[in-house]
């Protein structure tokens, strides 16, 4: 089903969303990698916060290429998700309610999703160009010296993603191995 929800994603919104159902995000999304990951875990063993709001937040795995004259940003295409998988319990605990990302997720990740009536969501790889086009603004928030790997606050508008993993732990890649399987 085709779903078009607005940041922020409440748990109310998570529990409408099912397993391999298309949605068009519109509204603002963080953007974070790996080594933004690490130091936001860091920086809250440190200080007891984070350097943004996690609360009903969304989380996109994503480096951008620099933007070219005219636009907020260069291509955005998905990173792979199990890169954050030792950061992203804790976060979902602390209140994120979606990242968007590809591939697999570790059980641990996949636990926290269904404690936290979270979503998982993932981006079409190799299209990083056109999901640029749903990106309207991008701006550093923080890290700003890990270059493309710093949080980054994006206003995305029809932003196009599947949801994998769903907040009662459905898995789409399992699912479809298994529906595969059959045939």
């Amino acid at each position: 089903m085709d779903q078009h929800i607005t940041t922020p994603i409440t748990e109310e919104k998570t529990k409408d969303l099912h397993m391999g159902d298309y949605v068009y995000i519109t509204g603002e999304i963080y953007v974070a990698r790996d080594a933004a990951h690490k130091r936001m875990i860091e920086s809250l063993k440190e200080t007891g916060k984070l350097p943004i709001p996690i609360e009903n937040e969304t989380i996109y795995y994503m480096g951008p290429s620099p933007a070219r004259p005219g636009r907020p940003i260069g291509s955005a295409g998905p990173t792979t998700a199990s890169r954050m998988d030792k950061y992203a319990p804790t976060l979902l605990d602390m209140g994120l309610k979606a990242m968007i990302g590809k591939g697999k997720r570790t059980p641990d990740v996949i636990d926290a999703i269904k404690r936290n009536n979270a979503v998982y969501f993932a981006a079409v790889g190799g299209a990083g160009a056109l999901l640029s086009k749903c990106i309207k603004e991008s701006e550093v928030i923080c890290y700003d010296d890990l270059g493309a790997e710093a949080i980054r606050k994006l206003k995305v508008e029809d932003f196009p993603v599947i949801v994998v993993i769903d907040s009662e732990g459905n898995n789409l890649y399992e699912e479809s191995v298994k529906q595969y399987r059959k045939i």
